[in-house]
Parts: C-alpha cells; structure tokens; sequence
C-alpha cells in the first residue's frame, strides 16, 4: 500500500462484520429509530445507505418504509450479494461517495454510519452527500473517535491515537493485519468535517434510553440497567465531560436549522457547536 492511501475495494471479503446479519440489522434499527425521533416515518421518501456493502441496512430502509431505497458502495463482492437478496427492494449502485451519481438535492435521507474512516477523501463524501440531500433532508451518521480507547476494528487499545507508522507495527505485532488503514478524527475534527451542515447529538440519548431507540443490547444485565439509569439521570454539564473520550457519535445532520420532532427524552438530544 506504500505512503499512499486507496481505495478499500471488496471490503466486505476480508471484514467478515459486514457479513453478520442480525448484528448489521440490530444497527439498522437503532438508525431507524434515531431518524424517526428526529424527523418522523420514512414513509413515501428517497433513502439512501452511503457504504452498503452487503446491503442489511439499506434492506431495512426499504421494509421501514422508504418509498425508493439506495445502496451505493465499491464493495462490488458486497453488492453482488445486496443484489441477488434484496434487489427487489433496492437498487444497488456501484459508486464512489467522492461523486454520487445522483442529482442535486434529489435525496431525503442519507445513512453514513461508520464510514468515514475507511474512505480515502472523507472530507469530499460529506461535500457530496451535502450536495444531493435536500433543503429539509436528513443525515444519520454513526461516527468513531480516534480518543476512543479500544479501537474498534483490531480491538487493540490506543491504537487509533498512534501516527500511521507505528500504529502499522502495531496490528503486524499483534497479528491483526499487515497495516493500520483506518483515520479516525477527534470530535473537534468530526465538528469541522460537518461545519456545512446543522448537527444534533443523539449519542447519550440512546445510551440513556436505549430500549427507545433500538439499543437493549447495549446494557445487558442487572449492571446494565444500573448503568442505563446512572446516565439518564446524570447532569448534563458532568456528561458533557465525557465527551472528548466517547468511543462513537451519533449525529443527525441537516442542510437547513431544524429541531428534533419527536418525545422528551430523560437526556434529549443537544446541537453540536459548529466550528
């Protein structure tokens, strides 16, 4: 791969999470959840699913409602599957996110979740995806932080704080893989990576009120629970502190100001301050 980043092609051969279904559709929920609190059904709209791959997300899309489901990727192995299983549903497009075949301002909902740090030019795949969203579109984008301690694909510690050459030899240390692809952001840079856009923190909303959103198998057990409701009473100023160091966001972007439709929740969802 030398000094030089490409593109990750057939992603979902060598990332077998691509391929665990009932993990994949159990994420799919959680986004359907988030963007139904924010902006309501998805009935009767243009949906697409940004990095597809096999395409379990964008299926769920489809069967949530959506009356015309996308899935674009480079995965081309990931698509041929998407294809043969939910073809009928949606339409699969072999695509880069840098140049999105679709017309200004032709889609009403858009997903990027956990994205961004496998695309060479990230920073390019938000100014397309800003300029195919419509004027009161919505973007659901799960994002990870390089702050974040375990990092999240090697499950090494630390790993994504590392400068590329040693993080390499790292993953080779342990075995993991021959190099260290991925570029995670700070949340400071995931802010100025989105400055186009309005954005709404969900990330401890759903950690509070998980079962609201999708999310039960984020707190299994007794201490689970215990540790549901230790956050969805906490004080918002003492969360706030553990921003810097949480190990994924979830954000809802917008082109134009618009505030979340749905009920109160015990930690509501707060806007991100632009940079």
């Amino acid at each position: 791969m030398g000094k030089q980043r490409v593109a990750q092609l057939e992603y979902s051969e060598f990332q077998s999470a691509m391929l665990d279904e009932g993990k994949r559709r159990r994420k799919a929920a959680k986004i359907i959840a988030v963007l139904e609190h924010f902006r309501g059904p998805l009935g009767g709209l243009t949906v697409g699913d940004v990095g597809c791959s096999a395409g379990f997300i964008a299926d769920e899309l489809a069967l949530a409602g959506a009356k015309h489901t996308l899935g674009i990727d480079i995965d081309v192995p990931g698509l041929r599957k998407a294809a043969d299983r939910f073809g009928e549903r949606v339409a699969f497009v072999c695509g880069d996110g840098t140049a999105l075949p679709f017309p200004d301002g032709s889609i009403d909902v858009l997903v990027f979740n956990h994205i961004y740090e496998h695309v060479v030019d990230p920073d390019a795949v938000v100014a397309e995806m800003h300029r195919v969203l419509s004027d009161d579109g919505v973007l659901y984008l799960g994002l990870g932080n390089r702050l974040g301690v375990m990092e999240p694909h090697y499950k090494l510690p630390f790993l994504s704080y590392l400068p590329p050459a040693l993080a390499d030899r790292y993953v080779r240390a342990f075995g993991r893989a021959d190099h260290y692809y991925e570029r995670f952001r700070t949340r400071r840079g995931l802010r100025r990576m989105l400055r186009a856009f309005h954005v709404w923190d969900y990330t401890f909303p759903v950690l509070a009120t998980p079962g609201r959103f999708a999310g039960g198998e984020l707190f299994p057990g007794a201490l689970g629970r215990i540790a549901q409701t230790v956050l969805a009473r906490m004080p918002r100023e003492l969360l706030r502190l553990l921003l810097p160091l949480v190990p994924t966001y979830l954000w809802v972007a917008t082109k134009t100001p618009r505030r979340p439709a749905g009920a109160a929740l015990p930690q509501p969802p707060e806007r991100v301050r632009p940079l």
